[in-house]
């Protein structure tokens, strides 16, 4: 049997109001909106740092591979 791999991204539970919050009325400042898709990446890419640069580094040098690839095989 094939041992689970634990999610690396972690759930976050939506929030539910309190029972005995009362109601939000027009006064009220609205509460802050949700991270950008563009925060949430960077923010991943810096937890994960060593990661992202060694896929960084794995995507540079297969480009440059292909580059020099390609030009050798259309000299």
């Amino acid at each position: 049997m094939p041992e689970s791999v634990p999610s690396e991204t972690p759930v976050i539970p939506a929030s539910t109001p309190e029972p005995n919050a009362p109601e939000a009325t027009a006064t009220t400042a609205p509460s802050e909106p949700p991270p950008s898709y563009v925060k949430l990446a960077m923010r991943n890419m810096v937890r994960k740092g060593g990661k992202s640069l060694f896929h960084f580094g794995l995507t540079t040098v297969g480009l440059i591979g292909l580059l020099v690839g390609l030009s050798y095989l259309t000299r």
